[in-house]
């Protein structure tokens, strides 16, 4: 494949790079994203090179400098978009509960399924705390809204107990959030669970609590 041109792309903050203005730039891109997902994945950032990522994905090497200026360029990129993919996989199921506790566990169910197809997030995602510390943190701090905003809604509808304050439930979804992700790293990465079994035994703490 050719090299794009920079007539194909405007600057995205976004993405950590350009975005395409055309479908094919789109699938080019998709392309390079995918590669480097593999690439970081497998070899970590250190060892690996934008030359592989390119051979990765079946591209010209002046492809990649249409949508990116490095290594670590890319690598933001690529813990952005893994981040939409856990939302976007996460996101069809929540229509689907019966109740918002009931949408956390199949939240739950679906990223343990997610976490067991795309293990190298784990990797990905841990030396981005070092290469791109930005992303890292917006990250957690983004799913984290996302969890606390369900419960705020879930507080709303008299779903929770109303005395929970939003500072309240902004504590809970990260603590929701922590367990979502030794979870995935147990259950889905260093073993082979029944993830509806995780999810279920997980919901039962959160609508029941500990005590006897």
């Amino acid at each position: 494949m050719g090299a794009g041109t920079e007539s194909d792309t405007q600057v995205s903050p976004a993405s950590g790079g350009k975005a395409p203005r055309t479908a094919r730039g789109e699938r080019t891109l998709r392309k390079i994203l995918d590669a480097a997902q593999e690439e970081f994945g497998e070899r970590g950032f250190g060892d690996s090179s934008i030359v592989a990522i390119t051979q990765r994905a079946g591209v010209a090497l002046g492809s990649f400098y249409t949508y990116f200026d490095s290594k670590e360029a890319v690598f933001q990129a690529v813990v952005r978009d893994m981040s939409a993919q856990v939302r976007d996989h996460v996101a069809p199921v929540l229509k689907e509960a019966a109740d918002s506790l009931d949408g956390e566990r199949l939240a739950l169910e679906s990223f343990l399924e997610f976490a067991r197809a795309h293990r190298d997030v784990y990797r990905i995602i841990d030396e981005a705390e070092f290469v791109d510390p930005v992303a890292y943190r917006e990250h957690y701090e983004t799913t984290a809204k996302r969890i606390a905003a369900r419960l705020v809604a879930a507080r709303d509808a008299g779903e929770l107990h109303r005395d929970y304050s939003n500072d309240d439930l902004e504590v809970l979804a990260w603590a929701m959030m922590g367990a979502n992700v030794f979870l995935g790293l147990k259950f889905a990465v260093w073993s082979k669970a029944d993830a509806k079994r995780i999810a279920a035994i997980t919901n039962r703490l959160l609508r029941k609590g500990l005590g006897a």
